[in-house]
């Protein structure tokens, strides 16, 4: 197993490019601002900020019927949205009940209704998720796909069925902190072969990176993406983003726990360049390497739970897509060609998809843009 990829890198590899590719679409077709383009063109006076799948997932797609307690839509979603980026960003009102009569209800019990820019944004990312899949069955064949999602769904079958349907937005320390919830109805048990791809995706990778975080001081996010890429020479600071594929804000996050904990350092280049370079201590060699045992150790104990031959499948049908998640090589990277007018178009592209989703605050990005 060591000189394979980790599972959950290859659950993260085809997760984020199906994210990706449905926020290029979703971009494109929904009038929206960013901080870069500014307002989107068109005559629509609905543009709010443009956010990410994650987005969707955890808080906009619950509000198609009409406005929901607080309390109700996270227990639906099974995770926290962000509230005040969904309202700041456009998407969202939230104000007390009119039919609550008491003086100062709690905030849980505040109603949460989309805008009319989040009811315009329902109706775009609605059919995306289908529109994404038919694609991929389409570029990778139909029987790829269906080999991906039957072995998604063996796994899930047998996963807490409380986990939500979307990464959360990581938490203290970038950890995959997750809500103690009430369990979904036995109904959606029997309906899981409807869900969409990326929701398979999500909480086969959740349980793994859940599972991971219980052993490790370290999140996933920050092992895999940073502390993986460092070594005790040293590695430009400038260089992080495209050896990881997050965004300099997700590496800024991750370094400063990093240095926190006194396991990386920033030092002047050696060579006398002007560049900063981070440098893990020896403590921050160790913990590399125990990263390294802890992933491999999850993965073993998978093939024990979830039987040798279900995580056989699940892993060749990951690497038919996923390749080693490089644009040199990865199959995935055919998709991931933005619009021109898009914002990723505008900015240079990794060499490689992040090794854990940097869902962030910032709009739930995959590699925390």
């Amino acid at each position: 197993m060591a000189d394979r990829l980790p599972l959950s890198t290859l659950l993260s590899f085809v997760l984020v490019a199906f994210t990706i590719e449905f926020d290029n679409e979703a971009e494109h077709r929904m009038p929206h601002s960013t901080t870069a383009q500014g307002r989107s063109p068109g005559d629509s006076p609905f543009a709010p900020w443009l956010v990410s799948l994650v987005m969707w997932a955890n808080c906009i797609r619950f509000l198609g019927d009409g406005p929901l307690q607080i309390r109700e839509l996270v227990l639906r979603a099974r995770t926290k949205t962000n509230f005040r980026g969904m309202h700041r960003w456009g998407y969202i009102r939230i104000a007390p009940d009119p039919a609550d009569t008491r003086p100062k209800p709690p905030k849980v019990d505040w109603l949460v209704r989309a805008t009319s820019a989040g009811r315009m944004a329902y109706g775009i990312w609605q059919p995306l998720p289908a529109v994404i899949e038919k694609r991929w069955q389409k570029r990778f064949g139909p029987e790829a796909v269906d080999r991906l999602r039957g072995a998604l769904l063996e796994i899930v079958s047998r996963l807490d069925p409380g986990l939500p349907d979307c990464l959360p937005i990581l938490g203290y320390g970038l950890l995959s902190q997750q809500l103690e919830l009430r369990p979904l109805p036995a109904v959606a048990r029997d309906h899981l072969a409807d869900s969409p791809l990326w929701a398979l995706l999500s909480r086969t990778l959740l349980a793994f990176a859940s599972e991971f975080e219980q052993e490790s001081h370290l999140s996933l996010a920050i092992c895999a993406n940073i502390l993986r890429v460092l070594d005790e020479k040293g590695v430009r600071v400038r260089d992080l983003p495209i050896l990881s594929g997050v965004s300099k804000e997700s590496i800024n996050m991750g370094m400063g726990i990093l240095r926190k904990f006194k396991l990386a350092g920033l030092e002047k280049d050696p060579s006398g360049g002007p560049w900063k370079v981070v440098r893990l201590t020896a403590r921050g060699a160790e913990v590399r390497k125990l990263y390294e045992r802890t992933v491999a150790a999850v993965e073993e104990r998978w093939l024990s739970r979830f039987d040798p031959e279900a995580i056989r499948r699940l892993r060749e049908a990951l690497e038919e897509l996923a390749g080693d998640g490089t644009a040199q090589n990865s199959p995935l990277f055919e998709g991931l060609q933005p619009y021109p007018d898009g914002w990723r178009a505008s900015v240079r592209k990794p060499p490689t998809l992040p090794h854990f989703p940097m869902v962030l605050h910032r709009g739930g990005y995959p590699d925390g843009s």
